[in-house]
Protein backbone atom coordinates (compact mmCIF):
# COMPACT_ATOMS: atom_id res chain seq x y z
CA UNK A 1 0.00 0.00 0.00
CA UNK A 2 2.84 2.39 0.81
CA UNK A 3 4.33 1.88 -2.63
CA UNK A 4 0.95 2.48 -4.27
CA UNK A 5 0.47 5.68 -2.25
CA UNK A 6 3.85 7.00 -3.39
CA UNK A 7 3.05 6.13 -7.01
CA UNK A 8 -0.30 7.90 -6.75
CA UNK A 9 1.33 11.03 -5.36
CA UNK A 10 3.96 11.01 -8.10
CA UNK A 11 1.25 10.62 -10.73
CA UNK A 12 -0.69 13.59 -9.36
CA UNK A 13 2.46 15.73 -9.26
CA UNK A 14 3.24 14.85 -12.89
CA UNK A 15 -0.30 15.70 -13.97
CA UNK A 16 -0.16 19.03 -12.16
CA UNK A 17 3.16 19.84 -13.85
CA UNK A 18 1.74 19.08 -17.29
CA UNK A 19 -1.35 21.16 -16.57
CA UNK A 20 0.72 24.12 -15.39
CA UNK A 21 2.86 23.92 -18.54
CA UNK A 22 -0.30 23.93 -20.68
CA UNK A 23 -1.65 26.96 -18.84
CA UNK A 24 1.60 28.90 -19.21
CA UNK A 25 2.02 28.11 -22.93
CA UNK A 26 1.08 30.98 -25.25
CA UNK A 27 -0.06 29.60 -28.60
CA UNK A 28 -0.23 33.11 -30.08
CA UNK A 29 3.55 33.53 -29.60
CA UNK A 30 4.25 30.71 -32.02
CA UNK A 31 1.70 31.85 -34.60
CA UNK A 32 2.54 35.53 -34.41
CA UNK A 33 -0.71 36.52 -32.72
CA UNK A 34 -1.63 39.91 -31.37
CA UNK A 35 -0.82 40.93 -27.76
CA UNK A 36 -3.37 40.28 -25.06
CA UNK A 37 -4.34 43.95 -24.68
CA UNK A 38 -6.23 44.77 -27.87
CA UNK A 39 -8.70 47.45 -28.89
CA UNK A 40 -12.24 46.03 -28.61
CA UNK A 41 -13.60 44.75 -31.94
CA UNK A 42 -16.94 46.00 -33.18
CA UNK A 43 -18.75 44.06 -35.86
CA UNK A 44 -19.14 45.81 -39.20
CA UNK A 45 -21.73 44.03 -41.35
CA UNK A 46 -20.32 45.54 -44.56
CA UNK A 47 -16.73 44.45 -43.96
CA UNK A 48 -15.29 41.21 -45.24
CA UNK A 49 -14.91 38.62 -42.52
CA UNK A 50 -11.28 38.28 -41.57
CA UNK A 51 -10.08 34.70 -41.62
CA UNK A 52 -6.61 33.30 -41.02
CA UNK A 53 -5.88 29.96 -42.57
CA UNK A 54 -3.38 27.77 -40.65
CA UNK A 55 -1.55 27.10 -43.93
CA UNK A 56 -0.62 29.22 -46.98
CA UNK A 57 -3.46 29.61 -49.49
CA UNK A 58 -3.02 29.12 -53.21
CA UNK A 59 -2.69 32.31 -55.24
CA UNK A 60 -1.94 33.11 -58.87
CA UNK A 61 1.65 34.32 -59.23
CA UNK A 62 0.47 37.47 -61.03
CA UNK A 63 -1.80 38.45 -58.14
CA UNK A 64 -1.86 39.14 -54.43
CA UNK A 65 -3.87 37.20 -51.85
CA UNK A 66 -3.79 38.96 -48.47
CA UNK A 67 -3.30 36.52 -45.58
CA UNK A 68 -5.97 38.39 -43.64
CA UNK A 69 -8.47 37.93 -46.49
CA UNK A 70 -7.64 34.56 -48.05
CA UNK A 71 -10.88 34.43 -50.04
CA UNK A 72 -9.90 37.46 -52.14
CA UNK A 73 -7.45 37.65 -55.03
CA UNK A 74 -6.20 41.06 -56.18
CA UNK A 75 -4.96 41.21 -59.78
CA UNK A 76 -5.84 44.82 -60.55
CA UNK A 77 -3.56 47.48 -62.11
CA UNK A 78 -0.98 44.91 -63.29
CA UNK A 79 -1.08 45.34 -67.09
CA UNK A 80 -2.44 41.82 -67.47
CA UNK A 81 -3.56 40.74 -70.94
CA UNK A 82 -5.09 37.44 -69.86
CA UNK A 83 -6.99 36.17 -66.84
CA UNK A 84 -4.79 33.98 -64.60
CA UNK A 85 -6.00 30.65 -63.26
CA UNK A 86 -8.27 31.16 -60.29
CA UNK A 87 -7.92 28.91 -57.21
CA UNK A 88 -11.11 27.11 -56.23
CA UNK A 89 -11.42 28.84 -52.84
CA UNK A 90 -11.52 32.42 -54.22
CA UNK A 91 -14.77 34.31 -53.64
CA UNK A 92 -13.75 37.86 -54.64
CA UNK A 93 -11.73 38.39 -57.83
CA UNK A 94 -10.41 41.85 -58.72
CA UNK A 95 -9.10 42.24 -62.28
CA UNK A 96 -9.97 45.87 -63.00
CA UNK A 97 -7.65 48.31 -64.78
CA UNK A 98 -5.75 45.84 -66.96
CA UNK A 99 -5.49 45.13 -70.69
CA UNK A 100 -7.65 42.01 -70.73
CA UNK A 101 -9.45 41.41 -74.04
CA UNK A 102 -11.08 38.00 -73.53
CA UNK A 103 -12.89 35.97 -70.87
CA UNK A 104 -12.20 32.28 -71.59
CA UNK A 105 -13.72 29.44 -69.60
CA UNK A 106 -10.36 27.91 -68.71
CA UNK A 107 -9.36 30.06 -65.72
CA UNK A 108 -12.80 29.51 -64.15
CA UNK A 109 -12.77 25.72 -64.48
CA UNK A 110 -12.35 24.94 -60.78
CA UNK A 111 -14.10 28.01 -59.40
CA UNK A 112 -17.05 26.94 -57.27
CA UNK A 113 -17.90 29.60 -54.73
CA UNK A 114 -16.93 32.88 -56.42
CA UNK A 115 -19.32 35.71 -55.50
CA UNK A 116 -17.82 38.85 -57.02
CA UNK A 117 -15.85 39.51 -60.22
CA UNK A 118 -14.53 42.93 -61.17
CA UNK A 119 -13.42 43.17 -64.80
CA UNK A 120 -14.01 46.90 -65.25
CA UNK A 121 -11.62 49.14 -67.19
CA UNK A 122 -10.38 46.51 -69.62
CA UNK A 123 -10.74 45.92 -73.39
CA UNK A 124 -13.26 43.07 -73.39
CA UNK A 125 -15.53 42.54 -76.42
CA UNK A 126 -18.70 40.45 -76.39
CA UNK A 127 -17.50 37.87 -78.91
CA UNK A 128 -14.38 37.30 -76.79
CA UNK A 129 -16.41 36.04 -73.83
CA UNK A 130 -16.79 32.26 -73.91
CA UNK A 131 -20.47 31.36 -74.07
CA UNK A 132 -21.83 30.43 -70.65
CA UNK A 133 -18.65 31.24 -68.73
CA UNK A 134 -20.57 33.40 -66.25
CA UNK A 135 -23.73 31.28 -66.24
CA UNK A 136 -21.81 28.36 -64.70
CA UNK A 137 -20.86 30.42 -61.64
CA UNK A 138 -23.91 29.55 -59.56
CA UNK A 139 -22.91 31.67 -56.54
CA UNK A 140 -22.00 34.85 -58.45
CA UNK A 141 -23.70 37.89 -56.89
CA UNK A 142 -21.88 40.90 -58.36
CA UNK A 143 -20.33 41.39 -61.80
CA UNK A 144 -18.46 44.55 -62.88
CA UNK A 145 -17.97 44.98 -66.63
CA UNK A 146 -18.16 48.76 -66.96
CA UNK A 147 -15.63 50.64 -69.10
CA UNK A 148 -15.02 47.88 -71.65
CA UNK A 149 -15.82 47.47 -75.35
CA UNK A 150 -18.94 45.29 -75.16
CA UNK A 151 -21.22 45.62 -78.18
CA UNK A 152 -23.87 43.27 -76.80
CA UNK A 153 -25.35 42.34 -73.46
CA UNK A 154 -23.13 39.59 -71.92
CA UNK A 155 -25.67 36.79 -71.55
CA UNK A 156 -26.32 34.10 -70.38
CA UNK A 157 -25.88 34.98 -66.73
CA UNK A 158 -26.45 33.01 -63.51
CA UNK A 159 -29.78 33.36 -61.70
CA UNK A 160 -27.88 34.16 -58.49
CA UNK A 161 -26.73 37.54 -59.86
CA UNK A 162 -27.90 40.59 -57.88
CA UNK A 163 -25.80 43.50 -59.20
CA UNK A 164 -24.68 43.93 -62.80
CA UNK A 165 -22.68 47.00 -63.88
CA UNK A 166 -22.34 47.54 -67.63
CA UNK A 167 -21.87 51.29 -67.94
CA UNK A 168 -19.50 52.89 -70.48
CA UNK A 169 -19.67 50.21 -73.16
CA UNK A 170 -21.05 50.10 -76.73
CA UNK A 171 -24.15 48.01 -76.08
CA UNK A 172 -26.84 48.89 -78.63
CA UNK A 173 -29.43 46.16 -78.14
CA UNK A 174 -30.77 43.60 -75.67
CA UNK A 175 -31.70 40.13 -76.97
CA UNK A 176 -35.21 39.01 -76.05
CA UNK A 177 -33.95 36.43 -73.56
CA UNK A 178 -30.97 38.40 -72.23
CA UNK A 179 -32.57 39.13 -68.85
CA UNK A 180 -34.65 35.99 -68.47
CA UNK A 181 -34.25 34.15 -65.19
CA UNK A 182 -32.50 37.04 -63.39
CA UNK A 183 -35.12 37.12 -60.65
CA UNK A 184 -32.61 38.09 -57.94
CA UNK A 185 -31.28 41.14 -59.77
CA UNK A 186 -31.58 44.33 -57.68
CA UNK A 187 -29.23 46.72 -59.55
CA UNK A 188 -28.71 47.04 -63.30
CA UNK A 189 -26.47 49.80 -64.65
CA UNK A 190 -26.60 50.40 -68.42
CA UNK A 191 -25.59 54.07 -68.46
CA UNK A 192 -23.34 55.43 -71.21
CA UNK A 193 -24.18 52.92 -73.92
CA UNK A 194 -25.92 53.13 -77.32
CA UNK A 195 -29.40 51.92 -76.38
CA UNK A 196 -32.43 53.35 -78.20
CA UNK A 197 -36.17 52.75 -77.95
CA UNK A 198 -35.98 49.50 -79.93
CA UNK A 199 -34.62 47.71 -76.85
CA UNK A 200 -38.06 48.01 -75.22
CA UNK A 201 -39.97 46.05 -77.87
CA UNK A 202 -39.48 42.78 -76.00
CA UNK A 203 -40.17 44.38 -72.58
CA UNK A 204 -36.83 43.15 -71.19
CA UNK A 205 -37.30 44.47 -67.63
CA UNK A 206 -40.89 43.40 -66.96
CA UNK A 207 -40.06 40.09 -65.23
CA UNK A 208 -37.29 41.39 -62.98
CA UNK A 209 -39.46 41.27 -59.86
CA UNK A 210 -36.73 42.36 -57.44
CA UNK A 211 -35.11 45.11 -59.50
CA UNK A 212 -34.66 48.20 -57.33
CA UNK A 213 -32.23 50.38 -59.32
CA UNK A 214 -32.19 50.84 -63.09
CA UNK A 215 -29.67 53.22 -64.69
CA UNK A 216 -30.26 54.11 -68.34
CA UNK A 217 -28.57 57.52 -68.41
CA UNK A 218 -26.53 58.72 -71.39
CA UNK A 219 -28.17 56.59 -74.05
CA UNK A 220 -30.35 57.39 -77.10
CA UNK A 221 -33.81 57.01 -75.60
CA UNK A 222 -36.67 59.17 -76.90
CA UNK A 223 -39.51 57.66 -74.85
CA UNK A 224 -39.99 56.45 -71.30
CA UNK A 225 -39.08 52.76 -70.86
CA UNK A 226 -42.34 50.76 -70.69
CA UNK A 227 -43.31 47.92 -68.36
CA UNK A 228 -40.79 48.52 -65.63
CA UNK A 229 -41.25 46.31 -62.55
CA UNK A 230 -43.21 47.78 -59.60
CA UNK A 231 -40.29 46.95 -57.29
CA UNK A 232 -38.21 49.82 -58.73
CA UNK A 233 -36.85 52.39 -56.24
CA UNK A 234 -34.26 54.38 -58.25
CA UNK A 235 -34.64 55.29 -61.93
CA UNK A 236 -31.93 57.20 -63.80
CA UNK A 237 -32.74 58.54 -67.29
CA UNK A 238 -30.45 61.59 -67.52
CA UNK A 239 -28.89 62.68 -70.83
CA UNK A 240 -31.35 61.15 -73.24
CA UNK A 241 -33.83 62.73 -75.67
CA UNK A 242 -37.09 62.03 -73.84
CA UNK A 243 -39.71 64.69 -74.59
CA UNK A 244 -42.85 63.31 -72.96
CA UNK A 245 -43.96 61.40 -69.87
CA UNK A 246 -47.21 59.49 -70.54
CA UNK A 247 -50.09 60.25 -68.22
CA UNK A 248 -50.33 57.81 -65.30
CA UNK A 249 -46.90 56.43 -66.23
CA UNK A 250 -45.80 56.18 -62.60
CA UNK A 251 -48.94 54.45 -61.33
CA UNK A 252 -47.08 51.19 -61.92
CA UNK A 253 -44.09 52.43 -59.91
CA UNK A 254 -45.43 53.43 -56.49
CA UNK A 255 -42.15 52.72 -54.67
CA UNK A 256 -39.95 55.16 -56.58
CA UNK A 257 -37.64 57.07 -54.20
CA UNK A 258 -35.36 58.89 -56.63
CA UNK A 259 -36.11 59.92 -60.22
CA UNK A 260 -33.42 61.62 -62.31
CA UNK A 261 -34.36 62.96 -65.73
CA UNK A 262 -32.09 65.97 -66.20
CA UNK A 263 -30.73 66.83 -69.67
CA UNK A 264 -33.71 65.66 -71.71
CA UNK A 265 -36.27 67.46 -73.89
CA UNK A 266 -39.23 67.58 -71.50
CA UNK A 267 -41.61 70.46 -72.18
CA UNK A 268 -45.01 69.80 -70.61
CA UNK A 269 -45.71 67.58 -67.64
CA UNK A 270 -49.26 66.68 -66.54
CA UNK A 271 -49.84 68.28 -63.10
CA UNK A 272 -50.19 65.04 -61.13
CA UNK A 273 -47.47 63.06 -62.89
CA UNK A 274 -45.30 62.83 -59.77
CA UNK A 275 -48.01 62.11 -57.23
CA UNK A 276 -45.94 59.33 -55.68
CA UNK A 277 -46.09 58.41 -51.99
CA UNK A 278 -42.37 57.64 -51.52
CA UNK A 279 -40.60 60.08 -53.85
CA UNK A 280 -37.71 61.88 -52.08
CA UNK A 281 -35.60 63.28 -54.93
CA UNK A 282 -36.77 64.62 -58.30
CA UNK A 283 -34.25 66.00 -60.79
CA UNK A 284 -35.68 67.63 -63.94
CA UNK A 285 -32.94 70.17 -64.51
CA UNK A 286 -31.74 71.11 -68.01
CA UNK A 287 -35.00 70.48 -69.84
CA UNK A 288 -37.50 72.81 -71.57
CA UNK A 289 -40.17 73.05 -68.88
CA UNK A 290 -42.36 76.17 -68.84
CA UNK A 291 -44.64 75.26 -65.93
CA UNK A 292 -44.31 73.62 -62.53
CA UNK A 293 -46.33 70.62 -61.36
CA UNK A 294 -47.79 68.99 -58.26
CA UNK A 295 -45.29 68.26 -55.48
CA UNK A 296 -46.02 65.10 -53.46
CA UNK A 297 -45.92 65.22 -49.68
CA UNK A 298 -42.81 63.00 -49.44
CA UNK A 299 -40.57 64.99 -51.81
CA UNK A 300 -37.54 66.61 -50.13
CA UNK A 301 -35.23 67.76 -52.96
CA UNK A 302 -36.45 69.32 -56.21
CA UNK A 303 -34.11 70.30 -59.07
CA UNK A 304 -35.67 72.29 -61.94
CA UNK A 305 -32.72 74.49 -62.91
CA UNK A 306 -31.98 75.48 -66.52
CA UNK A 307 -35.53 75.34 -67.83
CA UNK A 308 -37.84 78.02 -69.29
CA UNK A 309 -40.01 78.70 -66.25
CA UNK A 310 -41.12 82.35 -65.97
CA UNK A 311 -43.38 82.00 -62.95
CA UNK A 312 -43.58 79.39 -60.20
CA UNK A 313 -47.26 78.80 -59.47
CA UNK A 314 -47.25 77.61 -55.87
CA UNK A 315 -50.96 76.74 -56.02
CA UNK A 316 -50.22 74.16 -58.71
CA UNK A 317 -47.41 72.73 -56.60
CA UNK A 318 -49.55 72.74 -53.46
CA UNK A 319 -53.32 72.93 -54.17
CA UNK A 320 -54.39 72.47 -50.52
CA UNK A 321 -53.01 72.86 -47.02
CA UNK A 322 -53.14 69.93 -44.61
CA UNK A 323 -51.63 70.73 -41.19
CA UNK A 324 -51.74 67.05 -40.26
CA UNK A 325 -49.72 65.99 -43.32
CA UNK A 326 -47.21 68.74 -43.99
CA UNK A 327 -45.10 68.53 -47.11
CA UNK A 328 -41.47 67.57 -46.63
CA UNK A 329 -39.82 69.75 -49.28
CA UNK A 330 -36.57 71.26 -47.95
CA UNK A 331 -34.55 72.25 -51.05
CA UNK A 332 -35.43 73.76 -54.43
CA UNK A 333 -32.99 74.69 -57.18
CA UNK A 334 -34.45 77.10 -59.77
CA UNK A 335 -31.44 78.93 -61.25
CA UNK A 336 -31.04 79.45 -65.02
CA UNK A 337 -34.79 79.89 -65.60
CA UNK A 338 -36.65 83.08 -66.56
CA UNK A 339 -37.83 84.19 -63.14
CA UNK A 340 -38.04 87.91 -62.48
CA UNK A 341 -39.38 87.70 -58.92
CA UNK A 342 -38.91 85.31 -56.02
CA UNK A 343 -41.32 82.52 -55.17
CA UNK A 344 -44.53 83.66 -53.50
CA UNK A 345 -44.55 83.73 -49.72
CA UNK A 346 -47.48 81.31 -49.87
CA UNK A 347 -44.84 78.64 -50.52
CA UNK A 348 -43.73 78.85 -46.89
CA UNK A 349 -47.19 77.88 -45.70
CA UNK A 350 -47.38 74.96 -48.14
CA UNK A 351 -43.78 73.88 -47.57
CA UNK A 352 -42.96 74.85 -43.97
CA UNK A 353 -39.75 72.80 -43.93
CA UNK A 354 -38.05 74.62 -46.80
CA UNK A 355 -34.47 75.44 -45.87
CA UNK A 356 -32.94 76.54 -49.18
CA UNK A 357 -34.17 77.98 -52.47
CA UNK A 358 -31.31 78.51 -54.90
CA UNK A 359 -32.14 81.28 -57.38
CA UNK A 360 -28.69 81.90 -58.82
CA UNK A 361 -28.67 83.65 -62.21
CA UNK A 362 -31.82 83.80 -64.33
CA UNK A 363 -31.97 83.80 -68.13
CA UNK A 364 -34.35 86.72 -68.47
CA UNK A 365 -32.84 87.63 -71.83
CA UNK A 366 -30.44 85.76 -74.03
CA UNK A 367 -27.87 88.56 -73.98
CA UNK A 368 -28.08 89.58 -70.32
CA UNK A 369 -28.60 87.00 -67.57
CA UNK A 370 -30.30 88.47 -64.53
CA UNK A 371 -29.81 87.70 -60.88
CA UNK A 372 -32.58 88.01 -58.30
CA UNK A 373 -31.97 90.28 -55.35
CA UNK A 374 -30.84 87.34 -53.27
CA UNK A 375 -29.39 84.32 -55.11
CA UNK A 376 -29.96 81.97 -52.18
CA UNK A 377 -32.84 81.90 -49.74
CA UNK A 378 -32.09 80.13 -46.45
CA UNK A 379 -34.06 79.34 -43.32
CA UNK A 380 -33.26 77.84 -39.93
CA UNK A 381 -29.69 79.10 -40.04
CA UNK A 382 -27.07 78.91 -37.35
CA UNK A 383 -25.96 82.35 -36.05
CA UNK A 384 -22.79 82.10 -38.16
CA UNK A 385 -24.72 81.19 -41.31
CA UNK A 386 -27.22 83.95 -40.66
CA UNK A 387 -24.49 86.61 -40.30
CA UNK A 388 -22.78 85.44 -43.48
CA UNK A 389 -26.07 85.57 -45.36
CA UNK A 390 -26.75 89.06 -44.00
CA UNK A 391 -23.33 90.25 -45.15
CA UNK A 392 -23.90 88.87 -48.64
CA UNK A 393 -27.36 90.39 -48.75
CA UNK A 394 -26.01 93.85 -47.83
CA UNK A 395 -23.39 93.63 -50.58
CA UNK A 396 -25.98 92.72 -53.18
CA UNK A 397 -28.34 95.48 -51.96
CA UNK A 398 -26.03 98.39 -52.83
CA UNK A 399 -27.83 99.55 -55.96
CA UNK A 400 -29.85 102.43 -57.37
CA UNK A 401 -32.72 104.25 -55.67
CA UNK A 402 -35.17 102.21 -57.73
CA UNK A 403 -33.52 99.10 -56.40
CA UNK A 404 -34.04 100.25 -52.82
CA UNK A 405 -37.69 101.05 -53.52
CA UNK A 406 -38.13 97.54 -54.85
CA UNK A 407 -36.43 96.29 -51.73
CA UNK A 408 -39.21 97.75 -49.57
CA UNK A 409 -41.78 95.50 -51.22
CA UNK A 410 -39.52 92.50 -51.40
CA UNK A 411 -40.10 89.63 -48.99
CA UNK A 412 -37.12 89.51 -46.64
CA UNK A 413 -35.53 86.12 -47.22
CA UNK A 414 -33.90 85.39 -43.89
CA UNK A 415 -35.38 83.91 -40.74
CA UNK A 416 -33.74 83.07 -37.47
Amino acid sequence: MGILSHLLILHLLWAALVFCQYEDYDFEDEYGGEPDHQVPYYFNPDAQVEARFPFPVECAKECFCPPAFPLSMYCDHRKLKTIPNIPSHVQQLYLQNNNIEAVPAGPFTNVTFIREINLSYNNIKFHMIDHGVFAKLSHLVQLHLQHNELEEFPFPLPSSLERLLLGFNNISWLPANALEGLLNMTTLDLCNNLLDDSVFKEKPFSNMKNLMQLNLCNNKLQTMPPDLPPSLRHLSLENNSISHIPENYFHRLPHIIALRMSHNNLQDIPPNTFNLPNLLELNLGHNKLKQVFYIPRSLQHLYIEDNEIENINVTVMCPTLDPLNIKQLTYIRVDQNKLTSPISTYAFFCFPLIRTIYYGEQNVTVSRPSQLRTPVFRRFLTPEEFQEAEDNHETLSQGTEEDHEAEDSYFHPYYH
